[in-house]
């Protein structure tokens, strides 16, 4: 466990804690309490575990060292490249340099807010501690005095503890200075100590609530932060053997499991993986995010290294030995242990369950060529996620059923409007002519009615601050649950009930059932009704290209890929193709995004009944294949007072109409449809 020193119970209001009501003597006092080496470095290890690294990773050191001393870089890679060669080699001209970097975020103006302080103070904690001797008395006075002034400034900023920044623009950052400064800056074991109890008391139960089973409700923004919070866990268990870990570990001990789930198969730009699109972000172009990722499970692998589902991980992150980027070598140096034994990724499980997100992803098979299923259906907890329960992907070669808009800003008139809302995914509208929505993301202009899902928090991200606050408001934040998941090898099969999702004056309930039958069928089962017969009901599927063929048998083609969509129910739907001018358009208005942020589905397929009713059911049957391909097996549907069949090939679905579940038969085989959660 973290060992947390007695000063800290001076330290706490209203749920957060001031750094300035602890006396510098008092702090001065407990610097005995922590067994943190005395000596430089001390934040990666000694020098001699440093230079065992060096002669362990030839091939890595030689390309930080290159990167240290002839290649462009940003200020990040090259202070973290310099400093640790200039230690390992005790080359003081280097360690100059770096300094000499350092010393132009010392003598800047303190930054406040959201804005990324604590990579500053990261980057020159880690020159300060493998550079000590290259420092002079005065500018190690100055850095102190700069780490000092950061950290009163930004008391109030960046207290939400599920949103990213919490641990990537803050924390991360103050743990770095504090350990590296430890017995030179008085306030250090202070900075320390208050964030570990923040740690402990606010952030550890987010991290367990949101991020149970290693996924987190945010989204996609946790590939831009958890390799430098995992990277502050590693210097706090380098330094003094500090446990963080241990404070959640049911998301710690998933989430190397569910990143690699994350990504698309196939091996793409820079030899990266894509992450998958999840709320805001969506990495659709290289970035270094990527390589972010991939260093992150890493340090998990790392930890976990007796595990035989991290041994998996680690064979999976052994396909892209190298980071994208060249100037990451320091990442390959410090977290690439070629020394973990692999597993066999060809008989690991083919699915995932994240609860805490409400996330479940699934490939038909761990090779490159793989069809790749993601499904979300979860709670809200801060401001990165969209108004997407009830959402899917669907990846064969290239993404086919992708995620809807561009990330063109936060708070934006094309992500208020249309990103981040439910029309910009593939889920269910329900128009009630009449509804209106509050501001959202503080926009001040007008916000459409898409007739999607409800944004009804007090805050307007759509926050809560904490664990404590959200569960006291658990009636507004607690709005979808996955009822049901199981995997049974030839077939998944998952339900949500997304109801609470949406207003209780318009939507009574909506619950989707998937069954993806291996390797590339999925079958899609929607029960809505609305509390108005009059509302009009639209099942929407985001395809990356605009379909060909004639509905309701249509083909989406992308690259090597095609997604064959067969609609079922309801019968003579209205369905049409959004795309150009009326992709970003409804309720006739349009809201473009004011750049592109690489590619993006093209049209929106929109898929109605005839005539509007209180119930309605949606089925559709998709099938992703090979862009050669034009014939699957046609889906057949015969519904009577209770149940709805469906029978594709040889295999046949029983659904019924009034609650989730039913019944799969396979030549010779048949099977209930789970109606809970089964343990993968």
């Amino acid at each position: 466990m973290i060992k947390f020193v007695c000063l800290l119970k001076k330290a706490a209001f209203s749920g957060m804690l001031s750094l300035c009501s602890i006396g510098i003597a008092l702090a001065a006092e407990n610097m005995s309490e922590r067994p943190v080496p005395r000596e430089h470095p001390r934040l990666l290890g000694s020098i001699e575990r440093l230079r065992e690294l060096a002669r362990e990773r030839p091939e890595a050191y030689s390309r930080m060292a290159d990167v240290a001393r002839n290649k462009p870089a940003d200020d990040h890679q090259k202070m973290i490249s310099m400093a640790l060669v200039s230690a390992i080699e005790g080359d003081n001209e280097l360690g100059r340099k770096a300094v000499e970097l350092a010393m132009k975020y010392v003598n800047s103006p303190i930054r406040v807010g959201h804005e990324t302080f604590g990579h500053d103070l990261a980057r020159c904690a880690i020159v300060y501690d493998l550079c000590f001797p290259c420092w002079t008395e005065e500018e190690r006075q100055k850095f102190h005095e700069y780490m000092n002034k950061t950290v009163d400034a930004n008391i109030n900023s960046e207290t939400h503890v599920f949103h990213n920044a919490w641990y990537g623009y803050k924390h991360w950052g103050y743990g770095l200075a504090g350990y590296a400064t430890y017995y030179e800056n008085p306030r250090a074991p202070e900075i320390l100590a208050v964030t570990e109890e923040d740690y402990r008391k606010r952030a550890a139960p987010a991290l367990e609530l949101a991020g149970n089973g290693g996924g987190w409700a945010e989204g996609y923004y946790i590939n831009y932060w958890s390799y430098e919070w995992l990277f502050f866990c590693e210097v706090a268990r380098l330094c003094e053997g500090a446990d963080y870990y241990s404070l959640a570990p049911n998301f710690y001990k998933y989430r190397a499991i569910a990143s690699m789930f994350e990504a698309y198969p196939g091996i793409g730009d820079h030899n990266t993986r894509r992450p998958i699109p999840m709320g805001d972000g969506g990495g659709r172009i290289y970035g270094g995010d990527r390589d972010k990722a991939l260093s992150a499970r890493r340090i998990l692998v790392n930890l976990y290294r007796e595990d035989p589902a991290h041994q998996v991980v680690n064979t999976f992150n052994e396909t892209t030995p190298v980071s994208g980027s060249g100037i990451n070598a320091y990442k390959d140096f410090l977290w690439r242990d070629t020394t973990v034994v692999k597993g066999d990724l060809k008989k690991y499980k083919l699915s995932h369950f994240s609860p805490g997100a409400g996330y479940v992803y699934a490939r038909s098979s761990w090779d490159e060529d793989a069809t790749y299923f993601f499904f979300k259906c979860g709670d809200r907890f801060t401001a990165h996620q969209h108004l997407d329960n009830g959402h899917f992907l669907i990846y064969k070669y290239q993404e086919l059923a992708g995620d809807g808009g561009h990330y063109d800003g936060f708070g934006t008139n094309h992500d208020v409007n249309y990103h981040l809302r439910t029309i910009a995914h593939s889920t269910i509208l329900v128009k009630d002519p009449d509804e209106t929505w509050p501001a959202i993301r503080a926009w001040k202009g007008p916000i459409g009615n898409d007739g999607g899902q409800r944004h009804d928090w007090p805050h307007h991200n759509g926050a809560a601050i904490d664990p404590e606050e959200w569960q006291k408001n658990r009636n507004l934040y607690d709005i979808a649950d996955i009822t049901a998941f199981e995997d049974r090898g030839s077939y998944l099969y998952v339900a949500g009930d997304c109801s609470r999702s949406y207003r209780p004056n318009k939507v009574e309930y909506f619950t989707r059932q998937i069954v993806f039958i291996r390797p590339n069928t999925f079958v899609i089962f929607d029960r809505v009704k609305s509390t108005d017969p009059g509302f009009q009901k639209t099942w929407l599927l985001q395809a990356m290209k605009t379909p060909t063929g004639e509905a309701p048998y249509f083909k989406i083609t992308n690259g090597r890929g095609r997604l064959i969509v067969q609609t079922l129910l309801p019968r003579k739907a209205r369905i049409n193709f959004c795309s150009g001018d009326k992709l970003y358009s409804y309720d006739r208005k349009s809201y473009p995004p004011e750049r592109d942020t690489g590619l993006a589905p093209e049209c929106r397929i929109e898929i109605s009944p005839q005539k509007n009713s209180a119930a309605d059911y949606f089925l559709n049957v998709l099938t992703a294949t090979e862009s050669a391909m034009n014939i699957v097996p046609q889906a057949k549907v015969r519904e009577s007072g209770s149940e709805i069949q469906v029978k594709v090939g040889e295999i046949k679905i029983n659904f019924i109409k009034q609650r989730d579940g039913g019944v799969i038969e396979y030549p010779g085989q048949r099977a209930t449809l789970a109606r809970e959660i089964v343990p993968d």
